[in-house]
Parts: structure tokens; C-alpha cells; sequence
């Protein structure tokens, strides 16, 4: 045993989804958007003498973009390097009180890795027996409360009354909402913002905007947390967005008829395979977001994952409780998920 060993900062790391190489499979592990981002941005040409220069530390061209395009001043916004990033810093910024921060038992695998390499309390509490949080157990003493709506991985989304419900609740602590998912048929929490001062709102490009290896997530609130935010950032890394992110970034927000088409599509085919998963046996989770959490009646959930991966499609399975037998299928495109369902199909006929 080293002398230094006990001084080192040792967590165990979130483990992100398979990055396979192989060109070939479908990959439906990850919650990729199977749709490329606006076509406008494909014949940019960017000045590559502007990356000598390191790039605006405020990100002006992407927050000013992001302001107008949710109708708030650029004071409300806060972007960073993928919804990732901005919900650290808001742990590292928001969750210092000593007390327990609060989120579900299942939800994004993330927040208690922050929480245990940041040395901050937490407490998970159980969802229902129908994988819904339950509202009531969020009013108590806290240090903070973090959830994304629709939550993931179950895919199930809360209304704004119950957020409000549990914002209002707890005026002495911030409360953190991940909207990752919201534009796959929810509606935000973000109108809150101007009623309650102690709401965070995270979005995402990674998702519905189909930028994932941009990495562009932004926070929205009022002032004077987005400064306590940009406070902590600038004493952390001032140069967290690169040139082309803000630029490509600020761009696609312009192509709003695209944007509507494609998530539109993904919905389309997440109810389409949610009908047909629900034919051959499996049920499904109500999901608002761009995969489903689908259990077999018969087979177990490993057994599924493991035979579809020796036919070259990749989808999520978490040998976690209660959550074992289930799948995470990313919604891909229609060619895709029928593949996928054809798959199935001899998987449960083999299995009889």
C-alpha cells in the first residue's frame, strides 16, 4: 500500500453505453437520434484560423441564440459541454449545504456519481411500483433535488403540476429539472422559472437537436443563479464551449421546421414499436422520449440483450434492481426498429 493511496479521490465511474466500431450493426444502445442534424449546417465552412484564438468565454453567439429563441434574456441562460457538464456544475455550484440532495433510485446513473466525487450527501428515493416518483417523498428536509422529466430510463414523464408541486414545497432548496427528453411529446417545466426563484431547467442538443458529439447542453433560469453558475464555471475552466459548437450550435437552432419533422418521426415510430413489442409479449413502459423500457413475459431480459447482440443490434440492459429484466431500446428509424422486431420475433419463437 502506497503512502498517497488514501489521499486519492477514488469513485466509481458511470459507465456510459457500448461505442462499438463495427459500421455494420444497429446501435440502439445509446439514445442517439437516428437522424443527422439540419441539413443547413452541412456546407459550413468555418475559418479555421479562428481556432488559434480561444473562443468566447461567455458563449455569447450560443446563449443569445438560446435566449431569443425561448423567450429570455441572455442573463437566464448558462451553456456548457453537454447537459453533462452543466448538471456538474450545478452540483458543484448549487448542492453545498451538507444536507442530502434527493433523486429517484432509478434514474440517470450519473447523479449519484457526482454526488459521491463532489463528497455530497444524497439519498435515493424509491420509485413506486409502477417505476413513477412519488412527489410526497420529496417534502422533507433536503439539501437539493435533482430528477430528469421524462425520467430515464424508464421513459415515463410527470406534468408540470407535480413539479410545481414539489418546487413550491421546497423553497429553501434548488430543485434541478433534466429536460434531455422533453421535446419527444412533454411539456416543460421552463414557464416555472419566472414563479418560483429556486428552478433549474438542463436541455440537451444531444438528443432531439442530433448533435451528441458536439456536446452542447445549457441550463435556463433566473439571474442570478445562471451567475452563480457562470461564477463557478469561470473559476473552473472559462473556455468550456469551442469555437465550432457555438457556431454550428447557434445555427441549427434556425432550422425549426426540421427539427419538428424528425422528432416528430422518432414519436412516430416509438408508438408503432411500442404496438408491435406489445404483440409479440413484452410490456412496455409509457414512454415520452426517444426509446422505450420493455420487459418480456417469459424471457429474461439478458438472455434478449445477449441474442441480440449476436445479431449486430446493441440495445441497454442494466443489471440493476428491480430494472434487470428489462431493456432500454434506443428508437431508430423505421427499417431499423423493424429489424429489430423481426429479430424478436425468432428470439421468442426459439425460445418456446
Amino acid at each position: 500500500m502506497y503512502s498517497w493511496m488514501d489521499k486519492i479521490r477514488a469513485v466509481e465511474p458511470y459507465v456510459p453505453g457500448e461505442q462499438p466500431k463495427d459500421s455494420k450493426i444497429i446501435k440502439l444502445n445509446t439514445n442517439e437520434n437516428p437522424y443527422g442534424p439540419s441539413p443547413r449546417i452541412k456546407d459550413m465552412s468555418l475559418d479555421t484560423n479562428m481556432f488559434r484564438k480561444y473562443p468566447d468565454p461567455r458563449a455569447g453567439l450560443l446563449v443569445d441564440k438560446l435566449a431569443e429563441y425561448h423567450n429570455l434574456k441572455p442573463e437566464q441562460v448558462f451553456v456548457g459541454v453537454g447537459s453533462d457538464d452543466v448538471l456538474a456544475m450545478c452540483f458543484m455550484t448549487f448542492f453545498n449545504s451538507g444536507k442530502k440532495i434527493l433523486f429517484p433510485d432509478i434514474t440517470y446513473s450519473f447523479y449519484d456519481v457526482w454526488a459521491e466525487m463532489l463528497r455530497i450527501p444524497y439519498e435515493r428515493k424509491p420509485l413506486d411500483k409502477d417505476f413513477k416518483i412519488v412527489k410526497e417523498d420529496y417534502y422533507t428536509e433536503n439539501g437539493g433535488i435533482v430528477f430528469p422529466n421524462p425520467n430515464a430510463p424508464t421513459g415515463i414523464l410527470v406534468s408540470v403540476d407535480f413539479i410545481e408541486d414539489i418546487v413550491k414545497n421546497n423553497p429553501s432548496s434548488i430543485v434541478i429539472i433534466d429536460e434531455a427528453y422533453i421535446d419527444f411529446g412533454g411539456e416543460t417545466a421552463l414557464p416555472l422559472i419566472d414563479k418560483y426563484d429556486n428552478l433549474v431547467i438542463v436541455r440537451t442538443f444531444s438528443k432531439s437537436r442530433s448533435m451528441a458529439g458536439l456536446r452542447i447542453g445549457y441550463a435556463m433560469s433566473n439571474p442570478v443563479l445562471i451567475k452563480y453558475l457562470n461564477d463557478v464555471k469561470y473559476s473552473y475552466n472559462s473556455y468550456t464551449m469551442n469555437m465550432p459548437s457555438l457556431i454550428l450550435g447557434s445555427e441549427i437552432i434556425d432550422d425549426e421546421e426540421y427539427f419538428v419533422n424528425t422528432v416528430n418521426k422518432i414519436i412516430n415510430t416509438r408508438d408503432r414499436f411500442t404496438a408491435a413489442l406489445e404483440r409479440i409479449g413484452f410490456s412496455v413502459l409509457p414512454s415520452k422520449t426517444n426509446f422505450v423500457f420493455a420487459a418480456h413475459k417469459d424471457i429474461p431480459a439478458k438472455e434478449i440483450f445477449d441474442k441480440l447482440k449476436d445479431r449486430k443490434i446493441y440495445v441497454r440492459y442494466f443489471n440493476a434492481p428491480r430494472i434487470d429484466n428489462y431493456l432500454r431500446i434506443t428508437i431508430g428509424t423505421d427499417e431499423e426498429m423493424d429489424r429489430v422486431i423481426s429479430e424478436l420475433l425468432q428470439i421468442c419463437s426459439a425460445t418456446k
